[in-house]
């Protein structure tokens, strides 16, 4: 983890954390680092929050200035910014977004040429520029300052991929999409009706202000009380750039990450796409998937928490699905992060081939109930390794066997330790999660 740059890119507070002068210096330096032996070419998307034009024009700015031609997407979404990036030679692509983070946020997410996340040794030289310790970088003059191209085209072929995904029309299929507000406003609706969907979109009006605003999906619900009263047939939430995907079946319940990659897994394994018969997963997903998952005969791998760790097992070892229970699931066959449209035609696709409702296909997997408590801490190490704590643990997953688990990590970004329980009632769960949490207050270890 940077100073600057996360496990998702360089994101906080637009102009409190994050500032036009930081858009406008990872601009200079991406354009002269790429240019240094031929004319940059970067590609740039962003979403619909108020800032996202304000940090495009400085990014423009600054990469304009040290000779790049910078190429803009517009409003889109991140899978789109990766697509683009790899499919059209571009030497890194920029998404301006903070995902599913309040509009007050926002965040510069680089892709590598091959619509990867940026390596982590290039995310450094960016920082040591911003700090000033890296020496000025030459301003390009007259004919070898860059050009802005609008790129509009490129997110049209996007969405014309999207659509050559699908096995068959949606025709008859009555299919709800809450686009929060966000990316996915410009491109789900036009995917789904070009496949003949009876598309029914709700949370699709973008004002700058209320990307994620009771919607989309981190508050499910909306979409929940949508299908029941539309009586759709399916329905499925994008977060703000459109990488997530949480799908609602036709009874108004929420099928999360983790039942899409159990449906999805199940599905490409009985056709012989499944690479190793394997799923990767994060150590977050729920026991119930794992159990359902080893009734299947599906295999599966366990990463920590983060779809940039998920894709790189999977790069590591040839496997087709993965991803995380918040909805960032990827197909590599078709991508290189998390696409929540993509997702959703990958569910659609499983629907109408095996003629089951959403609802049939979930029904083996019976998640467990979850408890998640995070505690504020002086030192996350000493917390997580102090005797009596590690005692508490260990009894705790005793106690359970093999109708639960415990799981207790150092948040990456906070001083916090995350004390999760999964059993078989929600009262067996808090039970557990207090017993421990209660250790470490006695013990002297939270603050706050």
């Amino acid at each position: 983890m940077g100073k600057y740059f996360g496990t998702d890119g360089f994101r906080g507070e637009a102009n409190e954390v994050l500032t036009v002068e930081h858009a406008f210096k990872v601009g200079r330096f991406l354009g002269w680092y790429y240019g240094q032996d031929h004319k940059a070419k970067v590609v740039i998307g962003k979403d619909t929050r108020r800032s996202s034009y304000m940090f495009e024009y400085a990014l423009v700015a600054g990469l304009t200035a040290s000779g790049a031609d910078a190429y803009l997407l517009h409003v889109t979404t991140t899978p789109s910014v990766s697509y683009v990036t790899r499919t059209d030679n571009f030497d890194c692509g920029i998404m301006i977004s903070a995902s599913h983070n309040p509009f007050y946020d926002n965040g510069i997410k680089v892709i590598n040429g091959k619509g990867h996340k940026l390596e982590a040794e290039v995310e450094e030289k960016i920082e040591t520029y911003i700090d000033g310790g890296s020496g000025e970088i030459p301003l390009a003059k007259q004919e070898k300052i860059g050009r802005t191209v609008d790129y509009a085209a490129g997110r049209n072929r996007y969405i014309g991929y999207l659509i050559s995904l699908a096995t068959r029309s949606f025709e008859d299929m009555r299919v709800g999409l809450d686009c929060s507000n966000g990316s996915a406003f410009a491109i789900a609706k036009s995917v789904y009706d070009a496949l003949g969907a009876k598309t029914y979109v709700i949370n699709n009006e973008p004002d700058g202000t209320n990307i994620n605003t009771n919607c989309g999906s981190t508050h499910i619900e909306v979409l929940q009380e949508y299908v029941k009263e539309k009586k759709l047939d399916v329905a499925f939430a994008y977060d703000g750039d459109a990488d997530r995907c949480i799908a609602v079946d036709e009874n108004g319940s929420v099928v999360d990450g983790d039942l899409i990659l159990y449906i999805c897994g199940k599905y490409l394994k009985e056709n012989g796409r499944l690479n190793g018969d394997t799923i990767v997963t994060t150590i977050m997903s729920n026991l119930g998937l794992y159990k359902a998952c080893d009734k299947a005969g599906l295999k599966y791998e366990k990463t920590a928490v983060g779809d940039k760790y998920v894709y790189e097992n999977m790069v590591q070892n040839n496997f087709s699905l993965g991803g995380e229970q918040s909805g960032h699931i990827i197909f590599s066959k078709h991508a290189t992060t998390g696409d929540g449209i993509l997702t959703s035609l990958m569910i659609m696709e499983v629907i109408l081939e095996k003629k089951m409702s959403l609802s049939k296909l979930a029904e083996e997997v019976k998640i467990y109930p979850q408890l998640l408590k995070n505690v504020r801490v002086s030192d996350k190490k000493t917390a997580r390794e102090n005797a009596e704590v590690v005692k508490a643990v260990e009894a705790v997953a005793e106690a359970l066997g093999d109708d639960g688990r415990i799981l207790v990590r150092e948040s990456g970004t906070e001083p916090v330790i995350r004390v999760m329980v999964e059993a078989s009632t929600d009262e067996l769960c808090a039970k557990h999660v207090n017993a421990v949490i209660d250790v470490m207050e006695r013990q002297g270890l939270v603050i706050g």
